[in-house]
């Protein structure tokens, strides 16, 4: 099978795709503090307002670039429509958990689930792609595993939002390496199933009196429209950095975001963290250095 090369990429355009990929994953790693400031309000009816708010955003980024053909294109193909209602549920169960687990100061259980992600990632490539585990990320799998026990075996409970969490995550990852549309299409398709549904929600809110949208707390009627934004901004970032880095280097920058939430959980929100689980994350952390190795070789085997 011969091998895509991609065109070289300049060293102004590399640091610019660098610094892009640093920020998009640095203000991911920082969400916990939005969610924070907005804790009061119930998770659903934020989900709601990320949702609505990030459909209105990515609509006019479709607009300016000139990119509704592809949004009709997905529409038009049964296939890679009903594909992409999978990962909708997928991103919206994602979401939904990632704000339970801020509303109620679960924020190191959320660092998990995304440092664990990539590793579960590896086994639905193995399981639905028919991909061969490497020796290296059996390891790597294994000693994830154990820490996960651990961290049961300690606090005598699953800790189900960081599973759920990289579940959730990695068949999202699944369903749209699998459906062939590009990011800013695919997103603005997934928020305009969900908008409908979202601004019924918030209207009912704000005409009822039960929502905190428009029914006289002005800190929330600045705080929420802004989760479209926040959304938005580094998917855009990404984007850029997708296009002019190395997928190694976009491999080793994701982990920034699930360091930004454990240090937040840690030293800002104060979340409770003893020996035994921090013996549980050196388990998984190390499973992360095998696998992050792994593929550092792969890629230079690939390239040689």
């Amino acid at each position: 099978m011969k091998t895509v090369r991609l065109p070289p990429v300049d060293s102004r355009e590399a640091r610019k795709g660098a610094w892009s990929g640093v920020l998009a994953y640095g203000l991911w790693g920082i969400f916990p503090l939005y969610f924070k400031a907005v804790s009061e309000v119930p998770a659903l009816e934020i989900l709601a307002h990320r949702v609505l708010w990030s459909f209105l955003v990515l609509v006019v980024l479709v607009a300016i670039t000139r990119r509704a053909d592809e949004i009709r294109t997905i529409i038009a193909d049964r296939r890679t429509a009903l594909m992409l209602l999978g990962s909708t549920l997928m991103i919206a169960t994602n979401w939904f958990l990632f704000i339970v687990s801020v509303n109620t100061g679960r924020v190191i259980e959320s660092s998990l689930g995304y440092f664990i992600n990539p590793l579960v990632n590896v086994l639905l490539g193995y399981l639905f792609l028919s991909e061969r585990l490497r020796g290296p990320q059996r390891a790597s799998l294994l000693l994830a595993a154990a820490g996960v026990a651990l961290l049961v075996g300690l606090h005598g409970t699953v800790p189900w939002i960081s599973v759920a969490l990289a579940v959730t995550f990695a068949f999202y990852a699944l369903l749209r390496k699998m459906a062939p549309v590009e990011s800013l299409a695919g997103l603005t398709f997934e928020t305009g199933i969900l908008a409908p549904a979202a601004l019924c929600y918030i209207a009912w809110g704000a005409v009822s009196g039960n929502g905190s949208f428009l029914t006289g707390m002005a800190r929330f009627d600045r705080l929420l429209p802004l989760a479209g934004i926040i959304t938005a901004g580094p998917l855009l970032l990404f984007g850029v950095a997708a296009r002019r880095v190395r997928l190694t280097t976009l491999g080793f920058l994701q982990y920034v975001t699930p360091t930004g939430h454990f240090l937040l959980a840690v030293f800002v929100f104060g979340e409770p963290f003893g020996r035994g689980d921090l013996a549980a994350f050196l388990m998984i952390w190390g499973g992360l250095a095998i696998y992050s190795i792994d593929a550092v070789r792969q890629h230079r085997e690939s390239d040689a």
